[in-house]
């Protein structure tokens, strides 16, 4: 009933800057907090940054002050700016969202993920 469907990783080199997006479709009442994890060859996902509905933002230490997390409610879709890359962030990136279709409760959904490649 409803997806989020990633776009906007590939491969850019060390100081580079990439944009992610994730758009939800389906049956949409409302969406809550949306969010990006990573997870790199071996290593546990990883959440890396959050958005609520009212704009309040958190971010790993690993990220901030480099990435920068964003949300148009419009069209349903959470960006992620990347800049000042580095080669410890490859890894493949995933949104995440907890959407309500018009229940009592909200349901929590994960994109199928892109893979973001920092060459170095």
């Amino acid at each position: 009933q409803v997806q989020l469907a990633e776009s906007g990783g590939g491969l850019v080199q060390t100081g580079g800057s990439l944009r992610l997006s994730c758009a939800a479709s389906g049956t949409i009442e409302s969406i809550s907090d949306m969010g990006w994890y990573r997870q790199a060859p071996g290593k546990q996902r990883l959440l890396i940054a959050s958005i609520k509905p009212g704009g309040n933002k958190n971010y790993a230490d690993s990220v901030k002050g480099r990435f920068t997390i964003s949300r148009d409610n419009a069209k349903n879709t959470v960006y992620l700016q990347m800049s000042s890359l580095k080669p410890e962030d490859t890894a493949i990136y995933y949104c995440d969202a907890f959407i309500s279709s018009g229940g009592y409760s909200y349901t929590h959904y994960w994109g199928q993920g892109t893979q973001v490649t920092v060459s170095s």
